[in-house]
């Protein structure tokens, strides 16, 4: 009888024993995280928006949280190749995707595409938004939206608009500037987005949609024309231009915006730890002021929060991709 007592005594000491080891593991993983150096893998090329948002928090997550953070570009295929690079590694937090218009347009441009945005990866943050201006070559005969729609519509499928590339914000925006207001133009993509700006300047294309940074100073001095920012305000950069709503079309209100994310199975603790540092940065001045700089806004928000955005930029540009007909070209 006393060795029956004892051998269940046993057991139980070996259940809670194993319970206090799990126990004690899973707080030893939550407070180690992160073990090593946080990949923040970027799917466009050095100095482009999303890879100096991307830098800028890095730094920001160097200082504030004492984490090494190392920024990748991995460029390429519509932006996927840098979503399938996260993929294969583990799901544990320690590499993320800046994500963006793009990557949420790829689910529907890229044929067979070999990933699912909403299913495969874990939001973590949106970190920035930001809108884009339309602005025209001073050759353009409008000083407005509504002229330079009715200027197309007369001078039907004889100007071109121009782009950073294929399945690009600015792209996309076009297309449906084009499916809302029923102007026919032809769009024209440049991989060398210097060039893109530099024929705008010289008449060969007529307008563009544009992040505010690069084309601020041409603005300033009268080389280009700012006709609407897409955002939902006015950007403090350029305060007399009226958003795309203020200028009569609020259907084209479309911001731009980046976003962190994970492999899907990624600990939920580990999330909100990288969520809650996320935030922090962006409240400190110095993070605030460079953003600034470059026309863009702190987002910052809950992980769920930011998984819906991800759905709605999905299903949004899907519909334009289909409505548009857009194929990738070959």
């Amino acid at each position: 009888m006393i060795s029956s007592w004892l051998s269940r005594l046993g057991v139980c000491l070996t259940v809670l024993g194993a319970a206090f080891a799990l126990n004690a593991s899973s707080q030893a993983g939550a407070e180690t995280f992160p073990s090593r150096s946080i990949r923040i893998i970027v799917p466009t090329s050095p100095s482009t928006p999303p890879d100096i948002i991307s830098r800028i928090v890095a730094n920001a997550l160097k200082e504030s949280e004492g984490w090494t953070v190392v920024v990748e570009n991995k460029p390429g295929a519509v932006q996927t190749l840098g979503a399938i690079e996260v993929l294969r590694q583990p799901a544990d937090g320690h590499t993320l995707l800046a994500v963006g218009t793009p990557v949420a347009a790829a689910q529907s441009l890229v044929p067979n595409i070999s990933f699912s945005l909403v299913n495969d990866f874990a939001g973590i943050a949106q970190v920035t938004r930001s809108g884009n201006v339309l602005v025209v070559n001073p050759s353009v005969p409008a000083n407005t939206v509504k002229e330079l729609v009715a200027y197309l519509k007369q001078n039907t499928d004889k100007f071109n608009y121009s782009s950073g590339g294929f399945g690009t914000p600015a792209h996309l925006i076009g297309e449906q500037f084009k499916l809302k207001t029923g102007v026919v133009v032809t769009h024209v993509p440049y991989n060398d987005f210097p060039r893109a700006i530099a024929d705008l300047l010289q008449g060969v294309n007529s307008y563009q949609f544009i992040t505010v940074l690069p084309v601020i100073g041409f603005i300033q001095t009268g080389k280009l024309r700012a006709l609407a920012v897409t955002s939902r305000e006015r950007v403090p950069a350029i305060p007399e231009v009226p958003t795309i709503a203020e200028a009569g079309f609020p259907e084209l209100t479309a911001e731009d915006w980046v976003g962190f994310s994970t492999r899907a199975g990624t600990p939920a603790d580990r999330i909100e730890q990288l969520n809650a540092a996320i935030n922090r940065v962006l409240k400190l001045p110095n993070v605030r002021d460079a953003l600034a700089k470059m026309a863009s806004d702190p987002a910052g928000g809950s992980p769920a929060q930011y998984n819906e955005l991800v759905k709605s930029q999905v299903s949004l540009w899907a519909g334009v991709v289909k409505d548009a007909g857009l194929k990738l070209p070959q």
